[in-house]
């Protein structure tokens, strides 16, 4: 066992806590990576706060990248000194979702009595989302890293391990966007920033970003959006419709809310999809008046980490990055270091941070 540092969640909506933890030896087919960057993603806050309920004690953070320090005896097609992306997305390769490319719904379950952390006392301690990237290492199993080239710094590849892949594949992957198509996107924060660009990387004719502020709304015409609504407004709706003149093909919910699935359906054309991307809290209830939806031929698709195959996906996105076509630098906000890692969480409960990034001395 070896002791490093993490951020511990022992209370949900409490402090994280500093402290020594004990990592052992990957085994298997698993991985030992000594984390670069670690980003604050609003999944891990609402993990923290008890949103989704989960197992505490535990090391929360899934947006993460470093170097390959050891391997276990069954890892293949990696070696220790590789620079690589580590997500969340841990697949078996043999379950039906996987034989059917889709990883993000791999129905093999994570062993979390077996976590590879511990502890400083050796009493168990959970690494949440198969990851627990708010440590100075992590051992998971090796589906869940992708080698990067050289050329892009490791805090800004963190940023791929979910943010990115999850707003482009929502809008690449599940949405299917065609070159022509208008799109809608419900929140311009970390993820919403990235269906934008997804967006505009496909083709869209149009692509109107909604949010509740003008300063986010300018940050999202940066990145790609055409037209930007208010959602303060009574029927803002009426407005991306007279953006597009018409509804649109695809509308990506993108924050978290239930009250912004109850309005989506407003902004679709005939035939449109609402890609749910976004996850309120567990019991939050949305509502939908059924006849409209079939009878104007619409759907309602979820969207898990942008419905990505991370070793297809992932070095795609790397090289639209390396050619300029694709911001992630223009997406950090700020950079903390670990012990700094509960005002990093403040600053992006805020909606002020496009995406904070916590970051270890090596």
């Amino acid at each position: 066992m070896t002791r490093i540092r993490a951020a511990v969640c022992h209370d949900f909506g409490a402090p994280l806590q500093v402290e020594e933890i004990e990592i052992r030896p990957p085994r298997g087919r698993e991985v030992e990576v000594t984390l670069a960057a670690c980003a604050v993603c609003h999944s891990d806050i609402s993990f923290a706060e008890g949103a989704w309920g989960g197992t505490l004690p535990a090391v929360y953070g899934h947006e993460a990248a470093g170097i390959v320090t050891a391997l276990g005896e069954g890892a293949r097609g990696l070696a220790v000194g590789d620079r690589v992306v580590v997500t969340l997305i841990r697949a078996c390769g043999q379950c039906p979702s996987c034989a059917k490319a889709r990883p993000t719904d791999c129905e093999t379950p994570q062993d979390g009595h077996h976590d590879p952390i511990t502890t400083a006392g050796g009493g168990r301690l959970h690494q949440a989302m198969a990851c627990g990237g708010f440590a100075e290492k992590v051992v998971v199993d090796a589906s869940q890293v992708v080698t990067l080239p050289n050329g892009i710094a490791l805090d800004v590849a963190a940023l791929v391990a979910c943010g990115v892949i999850t707003g482009v594949g929502a809008v690449v992957n599940a949405a299917r966007l065609r070159p022509g198509q208008d799109a809608v996107v419900i929140g311009a924060g970390g993820v919403g920033l990235n269906a934008i660009q997804g967006a505009r990387i496909a083709g869209a004719r149009r692509i109107v970003a909604v949010d509740m502020t003008e300063e986010k709304l300018e940050t999202a015409r940066a990145f790609g959006a055409t037209h930007g609504v208010l959602a303060t407004g009574e029927t803002p709706w009426r407005d991306a419709q007279a953006a597009l003149g018409r509804g649109a093909d695809a509308v990506l919910v993108t924050v978290g809310a239930a009250a912004a699935y109850d309005s989506a359906p407003h902004y679709l054309a005939r035939g449109g999809k609402i890609i749910v991307v976004g996850m309120p809290a567990t019991g939050a209830v949305s509502t939908y008046e059924a006849a409209m939806v079939a009878g104007s031929g619409q759907s309602l698709v979820g969207s898990k980490m942008g419905d990505v195959v991370i070793a297809r996906d992932i070095p795609w996105i790397v090289d639209l990055y390396l050619q300029g076509r694709l911001k992630l630098d223009e997406l950090i906000s700020r950079r903390y270091p670990l012990e700094r890692i509960n005002e990093a969480i403040t600053d992006t409960k805020s909606g002020a941070a496009k995406r904070n990034v916590i970051v270890f001395d090596r």
